[in-house]
């Protein structure tokens, strides 16, 4: 993201660690403690993805975000020593790929680790130049999962029971109000037709059966700083002035000029809109309950529209 968005030992900042530790907390958890006390070194390059692996890996692994704060461009970010270190010293890295993080291959690289890396873009046969976001897609979202068990399995064998409890416990109570909200607006909002600021919810709207009709290109350039061009901001506008779309979704941490006075034209038409982020927000959010909240505010988008 324009907005938005090496190098790797387990050394971070302690305000580094503290924004981890409270972002990846995991629901109350059935499995029993074990024994074996095995912990895995795991680097995750967003806060998104390292919040998952967190409540995976349970008390077997140790998760370090690299990105934490929401103001971080992932596409222009510039590792630090530290960074460097904690890849460095990690046992399994977790990596967006798809040109969203490409200066994470980079560090790997040039350290020449030997860490188990989960490359979400090459896990889901997304080449670079395809839509990044995949965070934002629950059947992405799941097979990323699926692959996480796997690989924490590989790394602690004698632990392999324990981490498919983790994922149970994450599909059955962490995600619960997630995937209720989700099915709640496919319900009641399908075929609904709406806009966006950009492709980030060209993930999400599918999954809740909502028609994104802005166009693609335009949705991509905003996701990418790229130039949009007039056509698109003309069939924009004439989408938001003749009531075409009956909600505006935005992502709040990249407002660019052409996104603010479309934004602006939204409101002066008195059509709902919605926001949201790149990354968790708040900082120290889980993946579910942060997910889950924006999920509430694009249902009550909905339904002041329907209203």
């Amino acid at each position: 993201m324009p907005t938005l968005c090496a190098v790797g030992a387990v050394l971070i900042a302690a305000a580094s660690l503290s924004a981890c530790g409270s972002s990846a907390s995991s629901p109350p958890s059935t499995t029993p403690v074990s024994t074996s006390g095995r912990v895995i070194q795991v680097a995750a390059a967003e806060n998104f993805w390292g919040s998952i692996a967190s409540q995976i890996g349970g008390v077997h692994a140790h998760v370090v975000s690299i990105i934490t704060n929401p103001n971080t461009d992932p596409h222009v970010y510039e590792p630090t020593a530290g960074d460097a270190r904690t890849l460095a010293g990690a046992q399994f890295v977790v990596e967006n790929g798809i040109g969203y993080d490409p200066w994470v291959p980079k560090l790997l690289a040039a350290d020449q680790t030997h860490a188990t890396i989960l490359n979400v873009g090459a896990l889901l046969g997304v080449a670079v130049g395809g839509n990044p976001h995949r965070w934002y897609n629950p059947s992405d979202v799941q097979a990323v999962v699926q692959q996480m068990v796997a690989d924490y399995q590989k790394l602690d064998p004698s632990d392999s029971a324990y981490f498919t409890q983790e994922e149970t416990n994450f599909n059955t109570v962490a995600l619960k109000q997630y995937d209720a909200t989700l099915a709640s607006i496919r319900a009641q909002y399908a075929g609904t037709p709406v806009g966006a600021s950009e492709s980030i919810f060209a993930m999400l709207a599918p999954a809740l059966g909502l028609d994104l009709i802005t166009p693609p290109a335009f949705l991509k350039a905003i996701s990418e700083g790229t130039d949009v061009s007039v056509g698109d901001k003309e069939a924009i506008d004439s989408q938001i002035r003749n009531h075409q779309i009956k909600v505006y979704v935005y992502n709040s941490q990249n407002v660019t000029p052409d996104v603010q006075t479309q934004l602006t034209e939204v409101m002066a038409q008195h059509i709902p809109y919605a926001t949201i982020t790149e990354s968790l927000q708040p900082v120290g959010s889980s993946y579910q309950a942060w997910q889950t909240k924006q999920l509430l505010g694009i249902q009550a988008a909905l339904a002041r529209a329907s209203g």
